[in-house]
């Protein structure tokens, strides 16, 4: 018997990574944002941090616990959701409302969906848009070292020059190191690029997607924007753009799995924010043009998907 061979059903790919391993090393991923968002914003961002956490796994625990439902807790998509969400909150954010927010972005995104595999959009960025809708005037205002004011990018937005109006500074180097106003997780582009190396290097993500979507939008800026490198620049480095690339927009539930569909979301990505940032009222537009874009991932899946090999062969000799 051990000389004959066995011939199992498809698929014949393996891989030793599993949801629990990919969610932990994207938490893993985000901890230098989080730890200089820590840093940066004081105790208060800690606090909403824990809460969101917490909040999101404790939410999860008690549903699949009164539906009867298989405890799903441990694999850490809970935990990211929550720290995903806090990392797109203002430290100075209500904890009320990032309760619940939280608890929104479980139930009503992923649980009555059906649970991880089955949310049409990203929890944590469905939460934020609803947290947008519910309380605008929490989510839009941003304090750093005592100054309540605009974030660098809304001050680039309306051509506003003065320092004092800002939340911090808006010079490159500031806004590239997360030395400005903004929310916890946003502000530092370097943490994040550290972040986002770790999970390239591990292979949870590939460069596709976030490169792809940051390539487009740069693109649409100058075109639309102003042609200027240093304005591209603090467009690139201000508000949610690379934190939404690499970290959301990659998410394996609501992004396509086709190379070629993957190509068209990032280009719709780029092409959304470019839109919103520009032309739009708000200075952000990073959570709804990933949204809208994860509605469309079935469509845009269904028109790249591979024809199988063999269909729609040579026929006849020709």
């Amino acid at each position: 018997m051990s000389n004959l061979l066995n011939l199992s059903s498809s698929p014949h790919v393996r891989d030793k990574s599993s949801t629990k391993s990919i969610m932990w090393d994207v938490f893993l991923a985000l901890m230098p944002a989080t730890i200089f968002g820590a840093w940066n914003f004081g105790m208060k961002a800690v606090i909403l941090i824990v809460c969101c956490i917490a909040t999101c796994v404790l939410t999860e625990y008690i549903w699949q616990k009164a539906m009867k439902l298989p405890l799903t807790v441990s694999d850490g998509s809970a935990a990211l959701t929550g720290l995903l969400l806090a990392l797109n909150l203002s430290a100075t954010f209500p904890v009320w409302m990032a309760i619940v927010g939280s608890v929104f972005a479980i139930i009503i995104v992923k649980q009555l969906f059906g649970g991880l595999g089955q949310n049409f959009m990203n929890p944590a960025l469905g939460a934020r848009c609803f947290l947008m809708v519910s309380f605008a005037g929490q989510m839009t205002s941003f304090t750093y070292d005592g100054v309540t004011g605009a974030t660098p990018l809304a001050q680039i937005k309306n051509g506003v020059t003065d320092p004092s109006l800002c939340a911090g500074k808006s010079d490159l180097l500031d806004m590239f190191l997360g030395t400005i106003g903004g929310t916890i997780g946003e502000t530092s582009t370097l943490a994040l690029l550290i972040g986002a190396a770790y999970l390239l290097a591990r292979k949870v993500i590939t460069w596709r997607i976030p490169v792809i979507y940051i390539a487009t939008f740069a693109i649409f800026a100058l075109i639309f924007g102003e042609q200027d490198v240093m304005y591209l620049a603090k467009e690139l480095c201000g508000g949610g753009l690379v934190l939404g690339a690499f970290f959301m927009a990659t998410d394996y539930v609501t992004s396509p799995i086709t190379p070629k569909g993957q190509i068209v979301f990032a280009v719709l990505l780029g092409v959304l924010t470019g839109i919103f940032r520009i032309f739009g009222a708000s200075a952000e537009g990073v959570s709804y043009a990933i949204i809208i874009s994860n509605l469309l991932v079935p469509l845009i899946e269904n028109a790249t998907i591979p024809t199988p090999f063999g269909k729609e062969g040579i026929k006849d000799g020709k």
